[in-house]
This record gives C-alpha cells, sequence and structure tokens, in this order.
C-alpha cells in the first residue's frame, strides 16, 4: 500500500518562474527566508532538481552553494537536505554514518530497516559512484558481531516492500526455531533470530510474529528486549517495527527526537525530509494515535524561527 505523503509536486509548476523567486530572494542586503521555504517546501524533489538547473542557467551559479552562502545553522540545513535527490541524501547519511568519527548506528539502523529492496539497490550504487567504495564493505568493516552480519543481510534484499524480501536464500526454519531462539532456551541463538527476520518477507514474519506469540505468550519485541542487548537489539526491534508498521516507526523515533533533554534536531530533519514525499500523513496520524497529540504541535513546541516554519509545511497541517 503506497503511503500518504505531505509534499506532492506542485501544479502550476514553472521551474524558471520559481528560480527567478529564490534569485530575488537572496539579492542585494538580507534575504527573504520567507521566499526561499515557500517555494522549496511546497516543491517535490524532482521540481527542486528542475529550479537548480533553471537556476544555473538563467544565473549562471549553483543554487545549493547560493543558498549556502545566504542562509545558515538550522534551517541552511534543512534547505540543503530538502535540495538533495532522496537516494544521494540516503547514500550519504550513510555514508557520513561509517565514515564520520564513530559510527552512527541510530542511521544505519533507521535507513536499512526502513527502505524497499529497491530503494537499498539504488542507494548502493548511488553510494558506489559518489563515494568510491561499497556499501557493504564500508559497514561491515565499522561494525561487528551478529549486528554487523544483520545489516549486511539487510543490504542483499532483493526488490519489494520493507521487511527484507526473501534475500539471498529463503531459510525454511520452522517457527519453533524462532521460540527456541528466543525464550525457548538458556541463553539466546542471535544467529537464529538474524537468518529468520534477514530473510523474510512483510507478510510472512507478520505470521511469524502472530505464531510467535500464541506458541510463547509474549511478543517478538518483548522476546528481544529480554534476550539481547545493544545495537542489535535496536536493529532487530526496528526491523520488527517496520515489518509490522513502517508510519508507525518513524513516529516513535520523531517523538523521541522531540520529547527528550534537548531536541536531537538530525533525527527530526532526516525523517521530515526523506518521509515527507513518502508517507508524513500516515506518521502523522500514527503520532496522534500513539501518543494523543499531533506532531505539528510537538513540531511548534520544540523548534524555532524559519527552521520551525519550513519543518510545519513539511509536515503538512495538524491533526
Amino acid at each position: 500500500m503506497a503511503g500518504l505523503s505531505s509534499v506532492r509536486p506542485f501544479v502550476h509548476f514553472n521551474a524558471k518562474h520559481d528560480a527567478e523567486i529564490l534569485h530575488k530572494a537572496m539579492k542585494g542586503i538580507g534575504t527573504d527566508e520567507d521566499a526561499i521555504l515557500m517555494v522549496l517546501s511546497a516543491r517535490s524533489n524532482d521540481q527542486r532538481q528542475q529550479i537548480k538547473a533553471a537556476y544555473k542557467k538563467a544565473y549562471g551559479k549553483d543554487l545549493v552553494s547560493a543558498l549556502k552562502s545566504e542562509l545558515g545553522g538550522l534551517f541552511e540545513n534543512l534547505i540543503v537536505a530538502l535540495m538533495t535527490p532522496p537516494v544521494l541524501y540516503d547514500a550519504t547519511l550513510l555514508h557520513k554514518a561509517v565514515k564520520g568519527a564513530g559510527t552512527d548506528d541510530q542511521v544505519l539502523i533507521e535507513i536499512l530497516a526502513s527502505r524497499t529492496g529497491d530503494q537499498i539497490k539504488d542507494i548502493s550504487k548511488v553510494y558506489k559512484k559518489e563515494f568510491g567504495g561499497k556499501l557493504e564493505k564500508d559497514i561491515s568493516s565499522d561494525t561487528g558481531g551478529s549486528y554487523g552480519r544483520l545489516l549486511v543481510i539487510l543490504l542483499q534484499v532483493e526488490s519489494g516492500p520493507p521487511g527484507k524480501i526473501m534475500i539471498m536464500r529463503v531459510c525454511a526454519l520452522p517457527l519453533q526455531d524462532l521460540y527456541a531462539a528466543g525464550e525457548g532456551k538458556f541463553g539466546t541463538d542471535e544467529e537464529k533470530f538474524i537468518t529468520i527476520l534477514g530473510n523474510r518477507s512483510s507478510e510472512h514474519l507478520q505470521k511469524v510474529f502472530d505464531a510467535y506469540k500464541k506458541i510463547s505468550g509474549s511478543d517478538i519485541e518483548d522476546s528481544i528486549k529480554g534476550e539481547i542487548t545493544g545495537n542489535l537489539e535496536d536493529l532487530l526491534l526496528a526491523v520488527v517495527k517496520c515489518v509490522r508498521n513502517v508510519p508507525g516507526f518513524f513516529a516513535e523515533s520523531l517523538y523521541k527526537s522531540m520529547r527528550r533533554a534537548g531536541t536531537d534536531d538530525d533525527t527530526l530533519m532526516r525523517i521530515m525530509v526523506t518521509r515527507s514525499e513518502v508517507d508524513m500523513l500516515d506518521i502523522r496520524a500514527n503520532f496522534k494515535k500513539m501518543y494523543g497529540q499531533s506532531l505539528y504541535t510537538t513540531i511548534q513546541e520544540d523548534t524555532a524561527g524559519d527552521y520551525q516554519k519550513a519543518l510545519l509545511y513539511l509536515c503538512g497541517g495538524k491533526d
């Protein structure tokens, strides 16, 4: 089922006209931030790329460089993210996650657990083209153990929805194995959890989870929490949550990014940018259902300035 997006292609789109508005907004003393955010947050990514081309043609300058020189802080980061093609944005996030100081496991987990098989394939291609290395190799050299192995399995997906469609080998492990791998016996067989969660379609896994509950009396999430710790626990939980409900997974991540001491702007921005053209309206509905408050109001309370205005545009309205 396709998700409901908050940002859709602008109907009366004219790339040349938009490029002109942006040029005027940045010309002379001072910058008209409102004009910039009104144009860019109300266009699809594909349309933003056309504006970029029209701007270059009309003014001989790179639009992103021009925006960077005029803007600053979180608002600049958000606008640059909106100007980046989605697959390149994901590839860049993954590159930073493995090549920066330390490993940003949250980014690795979020992207690899939630993207479709086709998206992962495209990301791997763009990653190689942009950064010269193989994504799989970079991830495995930066992570280790069962956690690293599951990340690599998630990279080897065939096409299809999230939930890791029938990758590599289809393992025929019976349900009892999953129970035995969890609470059924002393000590957790992480490898079995990984093989089953890494190698099945979403529909199949949904049935496995239901049957698991019948046998063990508890949800698979509770078993994972009780038996496994650290990054592997976070990754397995993310895979399970994305199999069950991708918008629900993102609603929870957004809530956590704002409802703790200090806002995690990296996460907030990343999700608002990457999901605005995918399933933002579904995320909003899940957020309201899960937390009894609207995502719009939560963003309003937690952010400020032009950055806030742009995020609210991407949110697409109150609930």
